[in-house]
């Protein structure tokens, strides 16, 4: 991302610690951004070793504890980080987390506990940047899909139907902001080398990655370069698109 102004962008990621969302925040600081990684602050020792995987990077990477699915939480935050940093100019909403079950199985609890963080939390973060984000005439938003919200999946008709939900909300989001600079897209990745994914049964795994035409599953950094590609200052044309990050897995017009 070359193309940054003289004052570094600041970056917000939420799930900023997680599999995908320590990628994001590692390619956005390495292309120039100063990054704040969100995530809850639950688990000490998640965040102790976060913190010793960006190092490296001389501090381009600092974090806050936020619970994304409370909406006084994200305005309290996003209040912070513009006081401390003056703007937040990317937002990339990749916070989520499962609760699978077929439908027959599924309890409200956990139909509202996923829609709350994987929807919600996208509504209550953009919500509470997007302001700011209008009146300087410049933003970027990422909002983090899945295939999975393109193609269904047996036992995720929560997780489907919230990402599902991100795609439509960015395209009509993107439609609402494009005359004053701020574009907002969505990444759907496919299946990748995640702690998730490593769960799974290695014979349902190996069925999985017979299925993507590549052979292999995805990385992170394939996620996240696609990430920062759509968080440059030059990708300003692009908006309101879904940029599938599969292996070939679920190709579409």
């Amino acid at each position: 991302m070359s193309d940054l102004s003289a004052t570094p962008r600041h970056a917000v990621v939420t799930g900023g610690i997680g599999g995908l969302g320590t990628e994001i925040c590692r390619q956005l600081a390495g292309s120039g951004c100063h990054v704040t990684a969100v995530d809850l602050a639950a688990r000490a020792e998640r965040v102790a070793a976060f913190r010793d995987e960006v190092a490296d990077l001389d501090g381009a990477i600092g974090f806050e504890a936020a619970d994304v699915s409370k909406f006084d939480a994200c305005a309290q935050l996003a209040t912070r980080l513009q006081r401390q940093h003056g703007s937040i100019d990317i937002l990339v909403n990749a916070a989520g987390i499962t609760r699978d079950a077929s439908l027959r199985k599924m309890s409200p609890e956990h139909w509202h506990e996923l829609l709350q963080v994987n929807l919600d939390g996208v509504f209550n973060m953009c919500r509470n940047v997007i302001d700011g984000m209008l009146t300087r005439g410049f933003g970027r938003i990422v909002n983090i899909s899945s295939v999975n919200g393109q193609t269904g999946q047996f036992g995720q008709t929560n997780y489907s139907a919230a990402k599902a939900g991100v795609h439509g909300f960015s395209m009509a989001l993107a439609r609402e902001t494009a005359r004053k600079g701020v574009t907002v897209n969505t990444v759907s990745p496919g299946y990748c080398d995640t702690p998730m994914v490593a769960a799974v049964p290695a014979d349902i795994r190996e069925q999985i990655i017979a299925g993507i035409p590549v052979g292999r599953l995805g990385q992170p950094a394939d996620i996240a370069r696609a990430v920062a590609f759509l968080a440059a200052d030059a990708a300003g044309y692009i908006t309101g698109a879904n940029l599938p990050v599969n292996g070939g897995y679920f190709m579409s017009f």
